[in-house]
């Protein structure tokens, strides 16, 4: 079994809930993305006091074009000022910048700011980040996969290096895919009371353990956090094994993920 005392190497998080938290307010959504940037930042404050070093959040899936372009709109907007607004406080915290997705559909000018933001924060962590923190901004986790496979596949027909079907394993499509810089995530919370992956990393998420919060994003904070946490210990991570009461479970610390 966890223990409360062993907590989770990397949080993923799905953010949803915005629009209805607005709209059980009578407010516009953007003023509920607005408030979701709100919860993003006493999110990454939480993880980074606990010492948890890698967070991922889902802030804008390849699927999330179909909206309606003002709240797309909006939506860049306040990626773009949060970015803007938030990287000196991340310098100054140790937090290391990490994207996932497809950044070439992304407008040019939030293209040259993430890459200028996360190349400062690789620089100011050099010696060692307190909190690596990944973006997913226009990612989808069949989009991901896909492109993997392209890529293997591209390099057998070219006949590169090593490159041959037949010794393709799960470490090596592992190597290919954009989630590849960081440890499998340990926790994903998803909000808003939907319980669904919605297209979230699913190669990584292949033992992830899942909590579902009720909570709206705008809402989640220290408290919800700790619940979910709390939620985490109680589970046996199991990786395809059999549970401690067969004889065979198997612990964070023997799975490599203490």
């Amino acid at each position: 079994m966890t223990s409360p005392d062993t907590p989770p190497r990397h949080i993923a998080v799905v953010m949803d809930g915005n629009g209805r938290w607005a709209a059980a307010r009578a407010l516009p959504r953007a003023t509920g993305h607005a408030r979701g940037i709100d919860a993003a930042k006493r999110l990454v404050r939480g993880v980074a006091a606990r010492e948890i070093p890698w967070l991922t959040l889902f802030c804008f899936s390849a699927e999330n074009w179909s909206r309606p372009t003002p709240e797309v709109d909006a939506l860049m907007e306040l990626l773009r000022r949060g970015l803007y607004a938030e990287t000196p406080e991340l310098l100054r915290s140790g937090v290391r910048l990490h994207t996932i997705g497809d950044a070439d559909k992304l407008p040019r000018d939030m293209r040259m700011l993430i890459e200028s933001a996360a190349a400062r924060s690789h620089e100011a962590t050099r010696d060692g980040a307190r909190l690596n923190l990944t973006l997913a901004l226009n990612y989808g986790g069949q989009q991901d996969i896909l492109q993997a496979a392209r890529r293997w596949a591209a390099s057998v027909a070219a006949g590169e290096g090593d490159a041959d079907a037949d010794d393709l394993d799960a470490a090596r499509f592992e190597s290919l895919l954009q989630t590849s810089h960081m440890p499998p995530p340990d926790l994903l919370i998803r909000t808003g009371g939907e319980q669904r992956l919605s297209n979230f990393l699913l190669w990584p998420l292949a033992y992830t353990e899942i909590v579902f919060s009720d909570c709206l994003w705008p809402d989640f904070g220290e408290a919800e956090l700790e619940s979910a946490l709390d939620e985490y210990a109680r589970r046996e991570r199991r990786f395809g094994g059999l549970g401690g009461d067969d004889g065979g479970g198997v612990s964070l610390s023997e799975a490599g993920h203490a």
